[in-house]
């Protein structure tokens, strides 16, 4: 009997010291979740934003992570572009996953789709792409909707600064693609205009499918305008510029940032470095201690990038690099990985020194975009290289 006890006391012993080993390793990993599309015509865009948030989340990890040593792990879900698909991820992620800041893709759709639940389960939504105004301009209080991206109502106010600054411009016209996104931009860009006593010279729609805009752009012209304001992705975007030089009318083309998607410049031919669309970041240009570092980690990390030519679509890295860092700061400030306390812990960020800015103070209660007008980069294709519009 003795050594059947002293047996059993040596095996409690040891199940007792080995047993909270596995809660103590899960409990040391904090989830940041990632809903985009990581298949499809979107693909390139999904892994841009995964490569932004990896080199973030290494960087973090390497000085020893969050909240006393506890590492940050990204886990990611395909949206496919499909707002149902896109709830399906996000119910996974909080619930299953439990991650403490959840991070929505590309699309605005999938993402309208998204914060509802966010707000409702008060997990933080980071938004690093889809710049549908009503993402975090959602009228829920508390609200949980965060961004580092473009915002169309901001973007459109942007749109008519440069145009104003760059030529001069006092009659835009208006041509925008016929959709729920063009419909959005219209609001903006008149509302722009009527802020500054200004009316559009004309407001223009096509089809996404539209091979000939000429009718449209004639009346745009015979109404005097002498700057283009288009909204419209890749294709209609390049079907535009076709238009255009049929006519030979060379006017101003200042644009969303739609053409950055694809493949504008073999669509649109040689004057598609005519067209200035808007970017959240670019590599090239004078890079500063941060972009030297990023460029070199993401160079280390991944074979395919030798230089920023290759970091493509740049703004999805950049914004989804600050995005993680301003949320680990967050996660930081709140000293806890609750859902409130995280969304408080972004009010309480006072600077931090990024890779498209240095902020300061980017987030109130009143305000949950830390990018405006003035930190867009304006940019143009050459040579099939998106680079800022020389100065």
């Amino acid at each position: 009997m003795t050594t059947v006890s002293r047996r059993a006391v040596l095996a409690a012993i040891a199940a007792a010291c080995a047993l909270p080993a596995l809660p103590a390793l899960a409990a040391d990993t904090i989830k940041i979740g990632l809903v985009t599309a990581l298949s499809g015509q979107s693909a390139r865009a999904g892994e841009a934003l995964t490569r932004g948030m990896t080199i973030a989340i290494d960087e973090i990890n390497a000085k020893g992570g969050l909240l006393g040593g506890r590492k940050l792990e990204l886990v990611r879900r395909d949206d496919e572009g499909n707002p149902a698909k896109g709830v399906l991820a996000a119910r996974e992620l909080i619930y299953k996953e439990k991650v403490a800041v959840l991070f929505g893709g590309l699309d605005t759709p999938v993402s309208m789709a998204i914060v509802p639940i966010a707000n409702q389960e008060k997990v933080p939504f980071m938004g690093p792409w889809a710049a549908g105004t009503p993402i975090t301009r959602n009228g829920a209080n508390p609200n949980y909707a965060f961004r580092v991206s473009a915002v169309d109502e901001v973007v459109d106010k942007a749109m008519l600064q440069y145009a104003q600054k760059s030529f001069n411009a006092s009659k835009p016209g208006l041509i925008l693609v016929n959709n729920p996104w063009g419909e959005s931009n219209e609001k903006g860009i008149v509302a722009a205009l009527a802020a500054k006593g200004m009316k559009p010279a004309g407001v223009e729609k096509f089809e996404a499918n539209d091979v000939d805009v000429v009718p449209q752009l004639g009346r745009l012209k015979a109404a005097g305008a002498d700057v283009l304001f288009m909204v419209g992705n890749v294709g209609p975007s390049a079907q535009v510029v076709k238009s255009l030089d049929r006519m030979g009318w060379k006017v101003p083309v200042v644009s969303h940032w739609g053409p950055a998607g694809g493949r504008f410049t073999e669509l649109a031919g040689a004057n598609a470095r005519n067209v200035h669309f808007v970017q959240t970041y670019s590599f090239f240009g004078t890079p500063t201690p941060v972009s030297t570092r990023v460029v070199a980690e993401l160079k280390a990390k991944y074979s395919d990038i030798k230089g920023p030519d290759d970091i493509t679509p740049a703004v999805g890295v950049a914004n989804a690099y600050d995005a993680t860092q301003l949320a680990a700061l967050a996660i930081a400030r709140a000293g806890s990985t609750k859902g409130d306390a995280v969304r408080e812990g972004f009010y309480k960020i006072d600077r931090y020194e990024g890779l498209i800015k240095t902020y300061v103070k980017p987030f109130t209660p009143e305000v949950h975009d830390a990018l405006s007008e003035n930190d867009y980069v304006w940019a143009q294709f050459v040579d099939n290289r998106i680079v800022p519009v020389a100065k």
